[in-house]
């Protein structure tokens, strides 16, 4: 097998992003359907990616015999019965972040994915960024000794979708956003998390709080890991003024800083003195590179029959401590993980 045919279940801005490196960008990949229960939104990706094949119902598409993996899209609390049914059609997965709402969905995954003998990977594609891998490997190095605390800042322009308001049935913004930040941060540090303390407030979305009381956005979480590291997890969402990745990693002989607000180098100044500065509008394109290199590493596992760089375990990790972290915040207390 040396060049993958991919179907597409949910066609909106995060899969079009993938779609569009699968289409154009990927020589060894081939975007061969498309599932969505939009129908305009299913038409114009068609058209757009030069896509004949195009369904509403997704066993439609599984039918088909002209498939070996899947991108999948979709709204999270969807994702373990996509999955489960992708996995049993014999088709790798690519699953967008987060894995799941349940720990108990991600485990359902990954035995559905073990027991058919496929390849599962999750998006979390912090880890395929150059800058980030660079601190990974330095990390690993040992050149500037051991992690003592890292920081990690989440924070989305918009508002998450309508269906994540319901904190208990979605994980929220520390799902939906930060879910990267937990995963980074295991990933960075090298060990699974021990606790979580979180504290949460509303400050700009009063009209969603009247109706959904314990809908919160903003949170800053406390982190220890298993080998003593601790840390901070901050998330905004609405932040705004743009997208804001960033973490701060304090080593015992020095210190690593990834990412800036700004968009790039550069600002200009007026007669007035005011400076003009430009932010990341969008998660699209501060990781641009980094989407393409997550799935180019999904097609070689495939294609090498080697293990997926992002595993479903460690979906299912980044799972199991968000929903330690709300169950911190409607406690009060520290949540061991």
């Amino acid at each position: 097998m040396d060049r993958i045919r991919f179907c597409l279940i949910g066609a909106g801005r995060a899969g079009t992003v993938h779609a569009r490196n699968v289409a154009f960008n990927i020589k060894n990949a081939q975007l061969v359907a498309i599932v969505d229960n939009n129908k305009v939104v299913l038409r114009e990706r068609g058209e757009e990616l030069n896509v004949k094949n195009l369904y509403t119902n997704l066993d439609d598409a599984l039918s088909s015999n002209e498939l070996d993996a899947v991108i999948v899209v979709t709204p999270t609390f969807t994702h373990r019965d996509i999955v489960v049914k992708c996995a049993e059609a014999k088709l790798h997965i690519f699953c967008e972040k987060p894995m799941a709402i349940h720990v108990s969905e991600a485990e359902d995954m990954n035995s559905a994915a073990d027991s058919n003998d496929v390849k599962l990977q999750i998006g979390f594609m912090r880890r395929f960024d150059t800058s980030f891998r660079r601190a990974k490997e330095l990390i690993e190095s040992g050149d500037l000794g051991e992690v003592m605390i890292i920081k990690s800042i989440g924070r989305g322009p918009g508002l998450p979708p309508p269906w994540t308001y319901n904190v208990s049935e979605s994980n929220g913004l520390l799902g939906e956003v930060n879910s990267h930040d937990f995963d980074s941060t295991r990933w960075l540090v090298g060990s699974e998390y021990e606790k979580v303390y979180v504290e949460a407030s509303n400050k700009k979305t009063k009209d969603i709080k009247k109706k959904h009381p314990d809908f919160y956005d903003n949170a800053v979480c406390t982190v220890k890991f298993k080998n003593d590291v601790i840390g901070t997890i901050d998330g905004t969402c609405p932040a705004g003024y743009g997208y804001d990745a960033r973490t701060e990693i304090v080593m015992t002989g020095g210190l690593i800083s990834i990412g800036e607000t700004r968009a790039e180098a550069f600002f200009c100044c007026n007669e007035d003195g005011i400076l003009t500065e430009s932010t990341h509008d969008s998660w699209r394109n501060r990781f641009k590179d980094a989407y393409l290199e997550e799935l180019k590493s999904f097609i070689n596992s495939i294609i090498e029959d080697t293990t997926t760089l992002v595993t479903g375990e460690d979906g299912k990790a980044a799972v199991k401590v968000v929903v330690a972290a709300n169950r911190s915040i409607k406690e009060g207390v520290p949540v061991e993980v």
